[in-house]
């Protein structure tokens, strides 16, 4: 069907989407919950999901929305803090990767971004701080566990 509308679109049309985006982070303590909470998420939802494991043996097939990418973080991959020789601790490869994802996906503020944090409290307590104090977010937005 032929709309005139579109006709007139071009590459540098601004497009506005104000619909709400998921940010899931989780690591290998939280698997059975993170696929609780990706099935409770709209079929339509968009988003990124970052899981931290040890290694690959520990990554499995979960069901998401189709606009929702999966990224696997094994943290026998990685090196620790940059310049000590150090491994990979627990919650730092996802931290670093929400970071990275923050810096380039909400420079203009956190918008319609809800999150999802699931994970031992390393990861948890890192991923809420940045959202939080750096990039701006309210806490109503992050549903996470209550680490006291």
């Amino acid at each position: 069907m032929y709309r005139p509308d579109h006709a007139t679109h071009t590459a540098t049309t601004a497009h506005h989407d104000d619909r709400v985006q998921f940010l899931v982070v989780a690591d290998e303590s939280s698997l059975t919950e993170l696929e609780a909470e990706l099935s409770l998420l709209p079929l339509c939802a968009r988003g990124r999901v970052f899981v931290e494991v040890e290694d690959e043996s520990e990554i499995v097939a979960l069901a998401t929305p189709m606009r929702m990418t999966v990224t696997w973080l094994t943290r026998r991959n990685r090196s620790g803090r940059p310049g000590t020789g150090e491994r990979c601790a627990r919650g730092e490869a996802a931290t670093r990767a929400v970071r990275a994802w923050t810096t380039e996906m909400l420079c203009d503020g956190p918008g319609e971004t809800r999150v999802i944090l699931t994970g031992g409290f390393a990861l948890v307590t890192e991923v809420r701080e940045h959202l939080q104090s750096v990039v701006g977010m309210t806490a109503d937005a992050i549903v996470a566990p209550a680490y006291h």
